[in-house]
């Protein structure tokens, strides 16, 4: 949770449960810690994806119930597009990779300010890889898993810092983005899907 001072509230939790059981109750601690209701939020903000159906789904209904109770706009922003935001800077080329399971990534390559310059995509790394400039910038879970094999493939990559959690850095860029009118009702949250359903129908 953020204003226009910074962060104000960050729940961090480690747990078993799924997100359906945690994350409103989360939601109602920091709100009665700060003083709040729902309410009185100038905006809701949602990671789209990519990332698993059923946490994909959990996160965005909450979301969109929290702003339809409270009558406020929401800001949804893709999961790659919250890490490359928060190393902008930290080189020219910016390539943001979290692990797809399958031996695949999803990927996205930036400019240095982490705005999106390819389409984002999902694939083996090696796929990722080719064409990007000597110094280019990795992040996410699957940069440091990775990170000999992308060192191999890209002259002087580096791996900036970035924090492990993107609740504070999707708070700050969601704040920018209303500040400018760059917001959705909750009807117009939409998830970002690179993938097709994992599940199959059985054969008859």
């Amino acid at each position: 949770m953020a204003g226009p001072e910074g962060v104000l509230a960050e729940a961090r939790l480690v747990t078993t449960e799924g997100h359906s059981r945690w994350l409103l109750p989360a939601v109602e601690v920091l709100l009665r810690g700060l003083g709040l209701e729902a309410s009185a939020l100038d905006v809701f903000a949602v990671t789209t994806g990519p990332g698993s159906f059923t946490g994909l789904r959990v996160g965005l209904g909450s979301v969109q119930g929290l702003a339809l109770a409270s009558g406020r706009p929401c800001v949804g922003l893709p999961t790659l597009d919250v890490l490359a935001g928060a190393v902008a800077g930290s080189s020219g080329t910016i390539v943001a990779v979290i692990d797809a399971f399958r031996g695949e990534v999803y990927s996205g390559v930036y400019d240095a300010a982490g705005g999106l310059r390819r389409p984002h995509g999902v694939g083996p790394l090696s796929a990722a890889l080719p064409g990007l400039p000597a110094g280019t910038a990795f992040v996410g879970g699957a940069a440091l898993e990775h990170r000999e094999a992308i060192r191999a493939a890209v002259p002087g990559a580096v791996f900036p810092p970035a924090p492990e959690f993107l609740a504070a850095p999707l708070a700050l860029a969601a704040l920018r983005l209303a500040a400018s009118g760059r917001t959705v009702p909750a009807s117009g949250l939409r998830p970002l899907y690179l993938r097709g359903a994992g599940v199959r129908p059985s054969p008859a």
